[in-house]
């Protein structure tokens, strides 16, 4: 029978069914019902407001609209709550007759109810109906114009949204916090974002919300998003006051932002406050999580699992996830999988997406795949980014049968169509094998655009096997969808210098010269005894590096004993053979190695994050250290993990 439920404001009747079996109830019941129940008190008052709230809470629209006739006086409070039973139902059908019945009982006047009618048409993005309710509501309060806003952002009206707070400011319409928020991510989608949320700014230091907690933490979500960590990081610091949720967008505008050791001392500082109202939630340790990740700062990083463990923060699926991508770009696959295994709490997409990544970022292709297809038999729909991440793992362990079937399945079997991200996958897939005319094919049989994604893929492959006509192909889409991209650039000189074009090579250094580019500067990281240390190529105002470069000095001696022989094409000044090798030499993975080969511990994996592409060179003495110090070297570089022990690479130098 479940709960009995006493209705306020109503005598306790002898037998009063629970509301959850009032839905079982005909209408004429339900009515002779209430009369019973309501005989005492006055009978030419039958108040059914309390009745009509509850079918609602209970879900049953349906007879909450038949008794609403029944009902003389419906209260506010009854008309809200059949709009937001409207809406959690997503009920469309029922959205014009509650709209009827708002009309009818004078109820647009109503500031109040105007907006959360305006809220549910722009749930069912029905914004033509948002803006007829908005249009009737005589006294438009800041609520109603803030509804409007939400649901213009909601269906990416992103020019009606702005027009419309130009509007509010026009009509002396009073700003509240929910108004500025609104903008601003109405602001995100617009191509000219920058100076879109520069205004905004303006607007909210003119309107003295620049104390506002809420807004201003909006502010610095909003410039994180759109890369000015700069100005985030200014926002921030200039904030009065600082809760829980500004310290964790800060900490997720240097994360997302590839600021990863700035991401870790700004958590450093929140945690130094010591006050009860600024404790790391889920959203913090999620960010955290992440700049280990970044970093493969393995050490770092279980310091805060254990910390997440304390809190209980391991039972939700965010951090749950955050964990196994923390131990997978740290090259322990392991540990890892061991979180996604002892999982209780039900798998997303996002937790079998990482772990299908996590294969592939360490050359693992088969079980990607084996993974992938017990994601399929637990009942889980593929994403997007499924493919991306499977589709990955192939082009990496050369899977081209396997990713060719993978790729078609998608439209045939779960009724995803191919976006650009796929496409190039399978170019890179194709490409990397050689295969570069069926590359060009896939691309030529696009039905959408190729994206820069895709030549990048194409230009990649060809830098590999050296085609230069298909590179010319690839950079003339490139140099016009991102002129300003320096790596296309960079990608062109040394397929040209590789085949001794001198005069093109020079060609393309004065473009870059032209267009004010530089060359994106090599760095890596590596953690030693507990501690993140960073290197820049030719790096001379670090005070490691002088010691790595003395002892990676004698570290190529003995490798040149062994028949190493440096590669220096990727030099591309015209110097004598050793002056290239002295500028190898000082690649920052190389002095990051020789630091670890000093600092870590007899027995220690060291572990080496680079920002760019592993160079020939350094995969080829790498090897070489691995073998004669018998140490397990591991360095991720900006596509995938190389696992160096005893001279090989489980890349098997395909990558």
């Amino acid at each position: 029978m479940g709960t009995s439920y006493t209705y306020p404001c109503l005598p306790p009747p002898r037998f009063l069914p629970s509301t959850s079996l009032l839905h079982c109830l005909p209408l004429r019941s339900l009515v002779a019902l209430h009369s019973s129940t309501n005989s005492s008190s006055n009978p030419t008052n039958n108040n059914y407001n309390n009745l009509l709230q509850s079918l609602c809470k209970q879900g049953n629209l349906s007879q909450a609209l038949k008794l609403l006739p029944h009902e003389s006086n419906p209260s506010q409070r009854t008309h809200e709550s059949l709009i937001l039973a409207c809406t959690r139902q997503n009920s469309v059908f029922y959205a014009p007759i509650i709209d009827r019945h708002l009309a009818v009982d004078g109820f647009y006047h109503d500031p109040f109810l105007a907006s959360k009618l305006i809220s549910m048409y722009s749930q069912f993005n029905s914004i033509v109906d948002a803006r007829k309710v908005f249009a009737k509501t005589p006294e438009k309060t800041v609520f109603v114009w803030n509804a409007l806003l939400k649901s213009f952002v909601m269906g990416e009206k992103v020019e009606e949204a702005l027009s419309l707070f130009r509007e509010m400011g026009c009509n002396a319409v009073k700003f509240d916090s929910f108004s500025f928020s609104c903008v601003l991510k109405a602001c995100l989608s617009c191509s000219f974002n920058v100076l879109l949320v520069r205004q905004i700014h303006g607007h909210v230091i003119r309107h003295g919300f620049e104390c506002s907690v809420h807004v201003v933490t909006t502010l610095v979500d909003s410039y994180a998003k759109i890369g000015k960590v700069f100005c985030a990081q200014k926002v921030f610091d200039e904030m009065p006051h600082k809760n829980v949720v500004s310290w964790s967008a800060m900490i997720a505008c240097y994360a997302k932002n590839g600021k990863h050791f700035d991401a870790l001392r700004i958590f450093g500082e929140m945690m130094m406050m010591r006050s009860s109202e600024i404790v790391p939630n889920s959203v913090t340790m999620i960010s955290v999580l992440q700049a280990c990740a970044g970093l493969a700062g393995l050490s770092q990083g279980k310091l805060v699992h254990g910390y997440v463990l304390r809190r209980g923060l391991d039972t939700i699926v965010s951090v749950a996830n955050a964990l196994i991508s923390l131990y997978t770009k740290s090259g322990t696959l392991d540990l890892g999988r061991r979180v996604f295994d002892s999982m209780i709490i039900p798998k997303s997409a996002v937790s079998w997406n990482s772990m299908i990544s996590g294969y592939g970022l360490h050359g693992f292709g088969k079980e990607a795949i084996l993974v992938f297809e017990h994601m399929i038999s637990a009942g889980i729909s593929p994403t997007p980014i499924t493919f991306v991440s499977v589709l990955g793992a192939c082009s990496h362990a050369g899977l081209i049968g396997e990713g060719i079937r993978l790729f078609k399945s998608m439209e045939k079997k779960h009724n995803l169509k191919p976006q650009c991200e796929h496409y190039a996958c399978m170019v890179d897939l194709l490409g990397r094998a050689g295969q570069l005319d069926e590359a060009e094919k896939i691309i030529e049989e696009m039905e959408i655009e190729p994206s820069p994604t895709v030549w990048g893929s194409l230009l990649g492959a060809c830098r590999i096997h050296g085609n230069i006509q298909l590179a010319e192909k690839a950079c003339s889409h490139l140099f016009e969808l991102e002129p300003y991209n320096a790596g296309n650039y960079i990608l062109l000189t040394d397929i040209y210098s590789e085949a001794k074009m001198l005069e093109e090579v020079n060609r393309v250094k004065k473009m870059l010269e032209a267009k004010g580019l530089d060359k994106l500067q090599g760095c890596s990281w590596i953690e030693v005894k507990k501690k993140l240390y960073s290197f820049v190529s030719v790096d001379e105002l670090n005070p490691q590096a002088e010691n790595a470069h003395a002892f990676l000095t004698h570290l190529v001696r003995e490798a040149k004993e062994m028949g190493y022989v440096p590669n220096t094409k990727v030099v591309l000044y015209n110097l004598e053979q050793e002056e290239k090798e002295k500028i190898v030499l000082g690649h920052s993975e190389k002095l990051a190695l020789a630091f670890g080969l000093i600092g870590c511990c007899e027995g220690e994996v060291i572990r080496i994050t680079k920002n760019l592409r592993l160079c020939e060179d350094c995969h080829s003495l790498t090897k070489f250290i691995s073998k004669f110090t018998s140490r397990e070297i591991l360095v991720r570089d900006v596509n995938r993990f190389h696992h160096f022990r005893n001279g090989l690479c489980s890349c098997m130098d395909y990558w």
